[in-house]
């Protein structure tokens, strides 16, 4: 293939008479929006140790009154997007977010969707659309665009969660904007109530559920348990995973991002395919190694780590004798949905 003209080969009256009329020369930037055989991601394999960021977020508390932050967050920031953008892949944002006993966030609602992946602690909720949904380690907890949320804590010690949503795309796509609400009324009942059981769904005999949303809250100990007796059922089963899915669709529990547990036998070691995705790991029991590519990451507990799409991931448990439990998001649902997701290799490790 020849080589390309480069924008310093033109004559700079020509360039500037280009400018001028807001036009630009393709053919010097072809190649780095079309690159060659596959993309040239900007997102870099990255790690977050909790045990270093924990401090800090609660120094964040010490500093900053939550009515003056609304949302006390130490976002996680992807170097290779540069931290000033804020987000760990080109379109997912990953926020440690603290809350203090007897504190509250207010209510709003915003065009992106979010999860919240609860870190530690007890005693807090979010309140969903009318729905309070208590706030356990290990439970996924669904804000979805344009419904309403807010942050309580009853309880005595802090409340850490790590908040996932797909900002950097929203706002790619200037979409996005929030709206500040009074304080909701909580409705009696949960959705979770009528899912607890698979196999099994409500039937509306009359009417369908307007609810796009049936289920906000997904329970770590439920999740576990199907883990568990997914890898007792199926011994030769190499991914033991679960997908966090809208209850009555089957369908991925929210429409950019997608969520899964993955329980890692004791001693396991899990070469993933090569997917077009980037992904985003974060160890809610246990301790794992995370290989991406030629760089190696070791996680303990809440530790979060995130993988670039394209690229070759391997996870291993790093004990021998109990078993890892791990939340994965990723972009397949975005990738699906776009008609550019790629599965590159069969490999099974």
């Amino acid at each position: 293939m020849n080589e390309l003209g480069r924008l310093e080969d033109l004559p700079a009256d020509y360039v500037e008479q280009l400018r001028a009329l807001n036009l630009v020369p393709l053919w010097p930037s072809l190649r780095a929006v079309l690159p060659p055989g596959q993309p040239r991601p900007n997102t870099r394999a990255t790690a977050w140790s909790y045990q270093a960021l924990r401090p800090l977020l609660l120094k964040a508390g010490e500093l900053t009154p939550i009515e003056k932050a609304e949302r006390r967050v130490l976002v996680l920031a992807n170097p290779g997007h540069g931290l000033e953008k804020m987000q760990a892949s080109a379109a997912i944002y990953l926020g440690m977010q603290l809350l203090l006993p007897g504190e509250w966030a207010p209510s709003h609602r915003h065009t992106p969707n979010a999860v919240r992946m609860i870190v530690e602690g007890e005693g807090a909720y979010t309140t969903v659309d009318g729905e309070k949904c208590p706030m356990s380690r290990g439970d996924l907890i669904l804000t979805p665009t344009g419904l309403w949320h807010e942050h309580g804590h009853d309880g005595d010690q802090p409340v850490v969660w790590l908040d996932v949503l797909d900002l950097p795309l929203v706002y790619y796509m200037e979409a996005s904007y929030h709206v500040d609400g009074p304080r909701q009324t909580v409705k009696p009942g949960s959705g979770e109530g009528g899912y607890v059981r698979g196999g099994v769904l409500p039937t509306p005999v009359f009417t369908r559920s307007a609810k796009a949303y049936p289920m906000l809250r997904y329970p770590w100990a439920q999740t576990r348990a199907a883990l568990q007796a997914l890898a007792a059922q199926q011994p030769e089963l190499e991914a033991v995973q679960v997908t966090y899915v809208n209850p009555e669709t089957g369908a991925h529990a929210q429409n950019i991002l997608g969520y899964y547990a993955l329980m890692l036998r004791p001693g396991q070691a899990l070469t993933l395919p090569v997917r077009s995705p980037a992904m985003v790991f974060h160890v809610i029991e246990g301790g794992a190694e995370v290989r991406v590519a030629d760089q190696a990451f070791t996680l303990a507990e809440a530790d979060t780590c995130c993988a670039p799409g394209y690229t070759a991931v391997t996870l291993r448990n790093r004990s021998a004798s109990e078993p890892s439990f791990l939340f994965i998001a990723d972009e397949t649902p975005l990738h699906t949905k776009l008609g550019v997701f790629e599965h590159r290799d069969e490999h099974r490790g």
